[in-house]
């Protein structure tokens, strides 16, 4: 029977948090009933799924701090997460959500992969749950951003935060906003 690892990423748009890449291979015999594209699914269905992912799956997460990703920018942070799963889940095929692979080889891309395929589906789940705990934890540090409503999003209320606050050390400071233009933190 062949192995598919199905890949997908958490928090590549937000300006703050973490940027997590998970693969996830299914044990044989392994049947999830709600997978489902990890945007589409409410909160606290997401976190129970979750739990039924780890314990029936090898999985790999690769959490890329916000510094990382100012360093060396998101093309870069995700070919090594896309580099880094590979090397840990041995699959015969590799799937990840989007339509692009960062240059990395034997992998398959399908736009909306993470809503059609379970695999892809779970990785998904995997990701956005890590990338949520994270941002929910950064919120205890710096409560005054608001962290754990937006999950380090442009919001406008993020805008006006940092706007009054600055930058904290889980801001992306390359990623420019035309609202924070002239801000200097």
């Amino acid at each position: 029977m062949k192995t598919l690892c199905g890949i997908d990423e958490a928090g590549r748009g937000p300006i703050a948090g973490d940027l997590v890449v998970a693969g996830c291979i299914f044990k044989p015999d392994t049947q999830i009933v709600g997978l489902n594209d990890s945007k589409k699914i409410s909160e606290k269905r997401r976190y129970e799924l979750y739990e039924k992912i780890v314990p029936n799956t090898l999985y790999h997460i690769v959490v890329i701090s916000p510094q990382d990703v100012d360093e060396f920018g998101i093309s870069k942070c995700m070919t090594q997460a896309l580099l880094e799963i590979k090397e840990h889940l041995n699959a015969d095929s590799y799937l990840f959500d989007g339509n692009t692979t960062f240059g990395v080889e034997n992998l398959e891309t399908m736009v909306k992969a993470d809503g059609k395929v379970a695999e892809v589906s779970a990785a998904s789940i995997l990701a956005k749950v890590t990338h949520d705990r994270n941002i929910i934890r950064d919120s205890e540090i710096y409560p005054e951003y608001g962290f754990e409503k937006h999950k380090g999003y442009g919001t406008k209320f993020h805008v006006s935060m940092i706007k009054k606050h600055g930058y904290c050390t889980i801001h992306r400071r390359s990623f420019k906003l035309k609202a924070l233009q002239g801000t200097l933190f």
